[in-house]
């Protein structure tokens, strides 16, 4: 009687690991077109060379997550070594803020198993879009994600990069986790991400190797409130970073409008009221 009841199972996870390649094709072409609307000739160095096998994986690794036979295994080991070669001075990164929407009303009504499964999930997923993009994951803080990117010899190269990468982690939220999610009356998800550059300084809490590595500095502040501004399912960027997008891409932005006494960040260098663009 086991044997038959392990059968079925497993006929059955074979279906539904069957249906998810059937379908990982419409929607990895559908995510292709957004990314690639008006963007189609600013081109990464590093070429993702296997997309369609990228997306399969992680549909098929949400899934057995949910069906408790995955374990993530997210980390910042490769932030930490990274910070570690410049603690105690100050250095220009580009920050991103990921904020997963809803996890206050998440936690209130699922179970917590539910809930742990879904912020691992989701953490995990925007961790693995952020290293394809050749960035790096600061720390997890309840709900969000911090990244950031080092301005490599071509920065303008790196903004764009920033941008394209969280124009991913939407999409990948929207048609990767989404659906699987569904099947499984498990909540939608959505994410709303904020992105600024500035000169941050790099601290270790004790004088250990093996102690916690982090960053501070005004944008640091400015990223965390541009993303508490911006609405789910889009990103917002201070001038600094639009000021240095290709033209293609500042076209898909628009001056974010917000409530007076809502915004009180200046530019530094100019004394006036920062500026904030957000996607069209």
């Amino acid at each position: 009687m086991n044997r038959q009841i392990k059968e079925k199972r497993s006929k059955r996870d074979e279906d539904k690991i069957d249906q998810l390649d059937v379908t990982s094709k419409s929607v990895l072409n559908r995510m292709l077109r957004e990314d690639n609307k008006s963007s189609s000739n600013v081109k990464l160095k590093e070429e993702i060379t296997d997309l369609e096998a990228l997306f399969k994986q992680r549909q098929d690794r949400l899934w057995r997550a949910l069906r408790e036979r995955y374990h993530y295994d997210t980390s910042v080991k490769q932030s930490q070594d990274f910070l570690r070669k410049h603690v105690s001075s100050k250095m220009p990164l580009i920050i991103m803020y990921t904020d997963l929407v809803g996890s206050t009303q998440m936690s209130m009504t699922l179970p917590v198993e539910k809930l742990v499964t879904i912020i691992r999930a989701f953490s995990h997923e925007i961790s693995s879009v952020v290293e394809i993009y050749n960035g790096h994951v600061l720390k997890y803080v309840g709900d969000a994600v911090i990244a950031f990117f080092s301005l490599s010899f071509n920065r303008y190269l790196t903004y764009d990069k920033a941008v394209r990468c969280a124009k991913w982690m939407i999409n990948v939220v929207k048609y990767g986790i989404n659906p699987i999610l569904n099947k499984y009356d498990y909540p939608k998800l959505s994410v709303k991400i904020g992105i600024d550059v500035g000169e941050i300084v790099v601290v270790q809490y004790a004088y250990d190797r093996s102690s916690q590595i982090d960053i501070l500095g005004y944008t640091m502040n400015v990223a965390a409130k541009i993303t508490s501004l911006t609405s789910r399912d889009k990103i917002s960027v201070g001038e600094k970073v639009y000021e240095l997008l290709h033209p293609e891409i500042q076209a898909e932005f628009h001056n974010l409008v917000h409530r007076a006494g809502e915004w009180k960040y200046t530019n530094r260098d100019s004394g006036n009221l920062y500026k904030v663009y957000t996607l069209i």
